[in-house]
């Protein structure tokens, strides 16, 4: 029987690949002082990251079905490893920028090892479960380095907090082979010629395959032309994603610079919106297994976000610290939680048939707007007007997520 072990792992794996610019993230102040870069500059390294992990997931998941379980892990881990490694190496931003692609390799494709995994040593009882655990990854990555960084930086610096995280990935790297070893394949296992790269949109809502479903009627999609559905989904993530991650990198920088936080005290508001996103994505997901219309919970989701972007903007104005706070809050429950109720939509108006190809055109508009973001507040908060602007074009972005629900909302009324 697979132990909590292999579920540490599973875990570990999803989380590994984003440890380094989370902690980046917690400690950007320190950073931006340091190496006498702007915050644009700063921006940067997310875009590099998660354009590297858009292209490796577009071009590694057929690879890797060709290697087993324990490479594939290995590489995984090593990877998240010698990124952190290399942020330790005193060689100036650039050095830096290599470090984040890296680590954007390293999160394209752990989602499909990990899946393939669950498919062939868990067992269906536990399966579903497992699930919703290892795709929290990413939200306990957030959560662990936003509260280790700027604890080990005071002591040891950020570059040394970055050499002493990377003990992490190789840790986990050896849990693995252990668990791996102890933990053999099923009897019925499937067959490794199935397509095993699952997305991770698609692993998050595999429980929701019995919801009931949406008043939508599922379409077909071929290479050359998507549904609307589709279209609006893949808009809705890309949206998203730009408010996503413009939050999660220049947060603790705006805490520190606007409000007068210490570094770990800023880490700590990340940290924070991380342990609520990993609460999130689990609430948000059972709603949808209730039944939940997901365009109805994306505009929720929608207003939730907007109200956290107006308590990002009056924080700043005001100087009050309990409006960030509360910020973080919302953020952490609306925009972290966008992907499992995105995909589960996704998942009620599209034939199996025709999954993998829309789940990647939705996926992509996502790691999109992971990409422009950063780098696009960063230009924002070195303006004049700072990080009152930032926030305010973040809110209109979630304004136009809004937008966006309000037209899935009629698309499916005038589907009954």
């Amino acid at each position: 029987m697979p132990s909590r072990g292999l579920l540490t792992v599973l875990l570990g794996a999803v989380g590994a690949g984003p440890l380094m610019l989370y902690g980046l993230s917690a400690v950007s102040d320190s950073i931006i002082v340091d190496l006498g870069i702007s915050e644009a500059q700063f921006g940067l390294l997310a875009t590099a990251c998660f354009a590297c992990a858009a292209i490796g997931n577009a071009t590694l998941g057929r690879v890797a079905d060709k290697y087993s379980d324990n490479s594939l892990m290995t590489v995984v881990f090593v990877l998240a490893a010698a990124a952190l490694m290399l942020v330790a190496v005193p060689a100036g931003f650039w050095m830096l920028l290599i470090a984040a692609g890296i680590s954007g390799v390293a999160q394209s494709f752990p989602n499909g090892v990990t899946n393939r995994i669950l498919l062939e040593r868990v067992p269906t009882s536990k399966r579903i479960g497992w699930v919703g655990i290892k795709q929290s990854g990413v939200q306990v990555s957030q959560l662990t380095a936003s509260l280790a960084f700027p604890l080990l930086a005071a002591v040891a610096g950020w570059r040394g907090a970055a050499l002493l995280i990377a003990l992490v990935p190789l840790l986990l790297m050896v849990l693995s082979w252990r668990s791996l070893r102890k933990t053999p394949l099923l009897t019925d296992a499937p067959s490794r010629s199935a397509d095993t790269t699952t997305s991770t949109a698609e692993s998050e809502t595999a429980e929701l395959k019995t919801a009931p479903a949406e008043v939508v009627e599922a379409v077909p999609v071929t290479s050359s032309r998507y549904p609307g559905m589709v279209w609006a989904l893949a808009a809705f993530g890309l949206l998203n994603g730009v408010g996503v991650q413009a939050t999660n990198v220049y947060m603790p920088l705006f805490s520190v610079r606007e409000l007068g936080f210490s570094l770990v005290l800023g880490g700590i508001t990340a940290a924070v919106a991380g342990a609520i996103g990993v609460a999130a994505r689990v609430g948000w997901a059972r709603q949808m297994a209730r039944g939940a219309s997901g365009p109805r919970l994306l505009l929720l989701l929608a207003f939730i976000a907007v109200g956290g972007a107006v308590m990002f903007y009056g924080a700043g104005v005001s100087g009050w610290a309990w409006m960030l706070w509360v910020a973080a809050a919302l953020h952490g429950t609306s925009a972290l939680g966008v992907s499992v109720v995105l995909m589960s939509a996704l998942m009620r108006s599209i034939p199996a048939t025709s999954m993998a190809s829309a789940s990647g055109m939705v996926t992509a508009g996502m790691f999109t707007g992971f990409a422009l973001g950063p780098v696009a507040m960063g230009l924002l908060v070195s303006s004049p007007a700072g990080f009152s602007l930032g926030w305010a074009v973040v809110g209109v972005i979630y304004l136009l997520c809004a937008v966006l629900a309000v037209v899935l909302i009629r698309a499916a009324r005038r589907s009954e």
